[in-house]
């Protein structure tokens, strides 16, 4: 057992042959010296912070193009006079090429490198954005898209691979999180980019408005040379010295280093074993046994159910919604999707916070039941607006499409967006874990450009009411998902919730546990919570 071997050699490491000039280091040596200084601990820490949010610049990127996208399409259509369709495509494309970009960026990641990858991905967006920003028609702007969304697809994905690998375990799900929380920063500068150029000329403000988005991949390019490279590659590639050198600027000790260099060794060794089961991975997949097939609904729908209830075309199109609501001026028009913008940063916020005291389960259901309400109100209100005018005055219902779409963001934020995320990391057991999530990202992506890309053809059929109502419809289907197929995996190890799975019935119903539910209701007392 190879554990127990490093046990027995006092914590030294299978990997210690690989660098015999620092053969006589061991655990024991580094336990000797004296403790790391508080002051040296929190510059560390602070260094490994300031690496994330670097790394999470990538996520920003993703954000600003969904956020401007919005409000440039305004513009682009009066200057280029793009037709409708065209619109779709330009808008919805960059979901399903991102998705290419992630699928390839796994392996250029592997052979360059995590943090050149970012700086390739960088660099590949820069020149997408530079190419739409000088576009002088529909076709060159959809090859600047096709290579923006190259780019974005590539950061994305080696982004939240490096902050992974490269944080302490005690702080791995915070800085973890650094990329949501940026892509809802990123989609609310492109709302505020919107409005603060609007007023230019209308052939110069959509150009502006993108060549912004370039500001976020000029500093990933200087991070380049300030973030060290991930630990774990530089492991991969028998760079043993280089690794350790990056371990003692992030962690707490010199035992920590070995202790974290170990167990990147095993980790790198069960890859290896995992690699050359891959295919039986797949077979496993495609032919589920009962606990698997309960697993790939719950982790395949929830991204799916993610996108279908229209989050996309909600961001994408706040423009058109509100001018179908009454609003006539453009500015008005951008000012308001800056408040959307606003409401769902601000709400993620508050999702990171409870997501591990209130539980995942309880959130789905706020979230579920609001954007429910949520799209059934924006779906009266629009219908109001064009057919009851007399019920109503129009400012009235311009306040309450807005409040509609705000809301809907918000119970958005507060937990199937980001709970999509963790869901998909916990539901599958390691063997499965890589290929389970990466079937439901496929399935979310591609089910997300397509809402993008038909959004304005069906509300030209049915009206942009009719459209959430259809959405309002598929959130009220999502309820009942939660209820039957997500179980609560708060608090459970891994384990646990894959022998969840594997008994079938004991979370089905949907129970909230009344642990879960105490943090729901605000209280003074005191006293140790309830089971």
């Amino acid at each position: 057992m190879a554990d127990a071997g490093a046990a027995g050699n006092g914590g030294r490491s299978k990997y210690a042959a690989l660098d015999r000039s620092e053969e006589q280091e061991t655990v024991l040596d580094a336990r000797r010296r004296p403790p790391v200084p508080e002051s040296e601990r929190r510059r560390r820490e602070r260094f490994v912070f300031a690496c994330a949010v670097f790394a999470s610049l990538n996520a920003i990127l993703l954000g600003y193009d969904v956020g401007v996208m919005s409000g440039c399409i305004i513009y682009m259509q009066k200057d280029l006079h793009i037709t409708e369709f065209q619109q779709e495509i330009l808008v919805g494309c960059l979901s399903v090429v991102s998705l290419l970009g992630s699928l390839s960026g796994g392996r250029t990641s592997d052979a360059i490198g995590r943090k050149w990858t970012m700086g390739l991905g960088a660099i590949v967006f820069q020149l997408g954005a530079v190419i739409m920003t000088f576009a002088p028609s529909f076709t060159v702007l959809m090859i600047g898209r096709l290579l923006a969304g190259v780019g974005i697809g590539f950061g994305a994905m080696v982004s939240g691979v490096y902050i992974a690998e490269i944080s302490p375990a005690g702080s791995r799900g915070t800085l973890t999180s650094l990329p949501e929380i940026c892509i809802n920063l990123g989609i609310l500068l492109g709302y505020v980019s919107n409005y603060a150029f609007s007023g230019l000329s209308e052939h110069i403000n959509w150009r502006i408005m993108l060549g912004v988005g370039i500001l976020p991949s000029v500093f990933i390019g200087f991070a380049l040379f300030v973030i060290p490279e991930s630990p774990r590659w530089l492991m991969m590639e028998k760079r043993v010295s280089e690794a350790r050198a990056v371990l003692l600027q992030i962690s707490e000790s010199e035992a920590e280093v070995e202790e974290r260099l170990a167990e990147i060794e095993e980790a790198a060794g069960l890859m290896k074993s995992m690699k050359s089961e891959e295919k039986e991975v797949w077979r496993e997949l495609l032919n589920p046994s009962p606990a698997v097939r309960r697993m790939l609904y719950a982790g395949c729908g929830i991204q799916l159910f993610q996108q279908i209830t229209g989050i996309d075309a909600t961001v994408y199109y706040s423009p058109t919604i509100f001018r179908d609501a009454g609003i006539k001026s453009d500015q008005e028009l951008l000012a308001a999707t800056v408040a959307v913008g606003f409401t769902k940063t601000v709400f993620i916020l508050v999702a990171i916070f409870l997501i591990d005291k209130v539980g995942r389960k309880p959130l789905l259901y706020v979230s579920t039941i609001g954007m429910t309400a949520c799209l059934f109100l924006l779906g009266v209100a629009l219908t109001l607006q064009k057919h009851a005018m007399g019920l109503m005055s129009p400012r009235v219902g311009i306040d309450l499409a807005i409040f509609a779409v705000c809301g809907n963001v918000a119970f958005f934020s507060i937990g199937m967006g980001p709970i999509c995320w963790v869901l998909s990391s916990e539901v599958f057991p390691l063997r499965l874990r890589a290929q389970g999530s990466a079937l439901g990202q496929v399935g979310g992506r591609v089910s997300s450009g397509l809402v993008s890309m038909s959004f304005l053809s069906m509300a030209r059929a049915i009206s942009v009411a009719g459209m959430f109502f259809v959405f309002a419809a598929i959130s009220t289907i999502s309820v009942l998902f939660v209820y039957f197929c997500v179980p609560e995996t708060k608090g459970k190890t891994l384990e646990q919730i894959e022998m969840m799975f594997e008994s079938g019935d004991e979370w089905r119903g949907g129970e909230i546990e009344l642990e879960d539910t105490q943090h729901l209701i605000p209280s003074n007392n005191k006293s140790a919570p309830l089971g």
